[in-house]
């Protein structure tokens, strides 16, 4: 018996833990927002990890699955320099690159380049070469080389050494990654297929000694409920990162980090893991391994669902707590049994980027919003109507159209509105773009959006009532002047570079080859909406902003998938 405890007790000193935290889609948040998230947070809870884990003679790895840097005014206005300083004061290990990661284009105000020497990814490799951490992107080709990019401290892979064992780490982005960034900047790139890019990767990995397989992916999927890793009733299996766990060669790759949706993951896939924690930052994944010291080998594996990085939380029930919660009520967070509190470092990167964004962030437009302008999923919400409208007032064409499904980030507040939360609506330096197209090039768009449920194009200036009889498709278009549009007609359509250049495939059915000319000295689309704002003062209501009544998108539902024109 005596021997016996002495073997077991042999065997658990043998074996270590593994922790690693994940984060992905954290757009540039450095700060708390309502009580929880930030890279603030993020860091607090990383540090109680690691507290723990020094307890038990484990580690802990930290890994971010790519769109980390634009998004907010404190981030945007350095290019994404603040977040990756945070980064590097919280000992992120690896990092996927993700389609945001291209948005600012050359160094400098340049959203896109303009003159011949002017580098599209200028401002992103200055990032990359900043970041104490590996920037991965095995799928990412340049095409000059058909090789994956060859950029200072951008690698398809790395090994990480924990406690002596090889962990590999992968970092791949969405296949739909160039469409959905700026074209400008992404020119002479293209995205290899994940499945055969990971299994090629994971291979080699193996064969260098690699007992772990971590993929950092820029691509998603969503679940609904977390009880049961192995239960994906609540999942969407058609989702990118579903596919591709499941077409992986079994016992190739351990771990995957999602991301790219900003939706939630914490399941088992084709004995896979995966997990992806929402966005900016208010929550993280987090997945556990117990590793055998001598063989490397993975005794057991824990997913653990998507914990909310709040700073504090309600005594009574253990829940995040929030700006309306009784003081007396509220106490400290405390993760793994210990307190979690924020890196001073990175507070004080936080706080010096919060302080130069503040005049800028509070200046106010003039305008009173009655209620919030939420966002919702909608084509037709009411902030997605204002933006289209206040587009199309702005520039007196016949039609505004924008991509409100993922083009809109942020809620417009109630109260007195101001610059900073104009800006955390639409935090993308994209210019207006003015074009002029027929009846006939506009009824191909929106035949070829209105299958495009649930992320249907918003638009300004007209309606469209759509019919399928046996699959064949009839559109009738009226401008909001009643008039019935023309095959024959000539149109001036307001739309962004993002869109004019390819952007979410809208103008694709009408696209000339290399996008529409875009004009440097138009403005930005942000600007001219803040301009509408203050020459439009007073009060907003959402409520003038409902199209429920009278809805732009008239739409059988369901569409039948081979209805066209």
């Amino acid at each position: 018996m005596l021997a016996s405890c002495a073997t077991q007790q042999d065997a658990q000193r043998d074996e270590f833990t593994v922790s690693v935290l994940g984060t992905n889609d954290v757009h540039g948040q450095l700060l708390p927002d309502g009580g929880r998230g930030g890279l603030v947070a993020i860091s607090a809870y990383v540090n109680a990890l690691r507290a723990a884990r020094d307890e038990d003679g484990g580690a802990v790895l930290v890994i971010d699955a790519g769109d980390m840097w634009q998004g907010t005014l404190e981030s945007n206005l350095v290019e994404g320099a603040a977040v990756v300083e945070a980064y590097n004061a919280i000992g992120f290990d690896a990092a996927a690159m993700g389609n945001h990661e291209f948005d600012f284009g050359p160094v400098g105000s340049k959203a896109i380049p303009e003159a011949p020497g002017d580098d599209p990814r200028g401002a992103l490799k200055r990032r990359v070469s900043e970041a104490a951490f590996p920037v991965l992107a095995a799928n990412l080709i340049d095409n000059k080389t058909g090789r994956p990019v060859d950029w200072e401290n951008v690698h398809p892979s790395v090994i990480l050494d924990v406690n002596g064992i090889k962990v590999g780490v992968i970092g791949v982005m969405t296949s739909r990654a160039l469409q959905a960034t700026i074209a400008a900047n992404v020119v002479g790139l293209r995205v290899a297929p994940l499945v055969e890019t990971i299994t090629k990767e994971a291979r080699a990995l193996r064969e260098q000694g690699a007992a772990v397989i971590i993929v950092t992916a820029h691509a998603g999927s969503s679940c609904k409920q977390f009880e049961d890793p192995k239960n994906l009733s609540s999942c969407d299996m058609a989702g990118e990162i579903m596919r591709v766990a499941s077409e992986l060669p079994p016992g190739l790759v351990d771990h995957i980090f999602a991301g790219h949706v900003h939706r939630a993951i914490a399941h088992i896939v084709n004995g896979i893991s995966i997990t992806s924690a929402y966005s900016s930052t208010r929550a993280f994944s987090r997945v556990d391994f117990d590793i055998d010291a001598n063989t490397g080998d993975v005794v057991s594996r824990r997913v653990f669902p998507p914990h909310w990085a709040c700073l504090s939380v309600v005594r009574s029930s253990g829940e995040c707590a929030s700006p309306v919660d009784a003081a007396n009520g509220i106490v400290s967070a405390v993760y793994e049994g210990h307190a979690v509190k924020p890196d001073p470092r990175v507070l004080e990167i936080a706080a010096r980027a919060a302080a130069f964004a503040e005049d800028i962030r509070q200046q106010k437009l003039g305008v009173h919003l009655e209620s919030t302008f939420e966002l919702a999923t909608g084509t037709e919400s009411p902030l997605a109507n204002l933006m289209t409208d206040a587009m199309l007032e702005s520039t007196g064409a016949d039609i505004a159209m924008h991509n409100v499904v993922g083009g809109i980030r942020n809620t417009l507040p109630e109260g007195e509105l101001t610059f900073g939360s104009v800006y955390e609506m639409f935090p993308f330096d994209n210019r207006v773009v003015e074009l002029q197209l027929t009846g006939r090039q506009l009824r191909r768009i929106i035949a070829e959006q209105a299958h495009n449920h649930g992320r249907r194009a918003g638009f300004s200036g007209m309606r469209v009532f759509v019919e399928c009889t046996n699959d064949k498709m009839e559109i009738v278009m009226e401008l909001d002047s009643g008039t019935t549009i023309r095959d024959d007609d000539s149109l001036t359509v307001i739309v962004n570079d993002y869109l004019a250049l390819g952007g979410d495939g809208i103008l694709t059915p009408i696209m000339p080859e290399g996008g529409f000319d875009v004009e440097n000295g138009m403005p930005l689309t942000r600007d001219m909406l803040v301009k509408w704002f203050q020459d439009n003062g007073d009060s907003l209501n959402p409520e003038d902003y409902l199209t429920t009544e009278n809805p732009k998108w008239n739409v059988p539902n369901p569409l039948p998938g081979a209805c066209a024109l």
